[in-house]
């Protein structure tokens, strides 16, 4: 693939969207390309990460459950799989296989820290975005303990006879 293809490519991911185009073509040029056949894993549940991945070409199954449901996420081309690796290492969630031949961009935190100390505007915008994506988890699981102690409220208003 051509540095301008991994450039686009790289473009599309989510969080590396938002990069300048020269920080994309630092990382494309340090990115290291990987294929896959189909079947082929790229890593499994549990594997000490070694960065994110962005999805150039074909498709990657990530199964956190181990057993191939179809439950299980498909990042296409664009995605980004990994998204906190690219920070800090840590047990993979899922295993991630191929589902038909695939192309990968592997970004090692060593790669995405040498990026944002060259483009300190970069890793201002990554860290407000990232900020804003943390804002939004906290309310979403506060919204979720709200409902819980609705529940718990609920059912302990609820008379003794008809919890049975």
């Amino acid at each position: 693939m051509a540095l301008d293809d991994d450039i686009a490519a790289l473009a599309e991911a989510p969080l590396l969207s938002l990069l300048e185009r020269d920080a994309l073509r630092l990382l494309a040029f340090a990115a290291e390309a990987r294929n896959l056949k189909a079947g082929g894993i790229l890593f499994r549940k549990g594997d000490r990460s070694d960065g994110g991945y962005v999805v150039t070409q074909g498709a990657i199954l990530l199964d956190a459950r181990g057993n191939g449901s179809s439950a299980a996420i498909v990042a296409g081309p664009g995605s980004l799989i990994g998204r906190v690796t690219l920070f800090v290492r840590m047990p993979r969630p899922a295993t991630a296989i191929a589902k038909v031949p695939s192309s990968v961009l592997r970004i090692s935190p060593t790669l995405i820290r040498r990026v944002l100390d060259e483009f300190p505007s970069a890793a201002e915008t990554l860290q407000d975005a990232l900020s804003e994506d943390l804002k939004e988890l906290v309310g979403g699981l506060e919204r979720v303990r709200e409902r819980l102690l609705a529940l718990d409220a609920f059912a302990a208003a609820e008379p003794p006879d008809a919890r049975r």
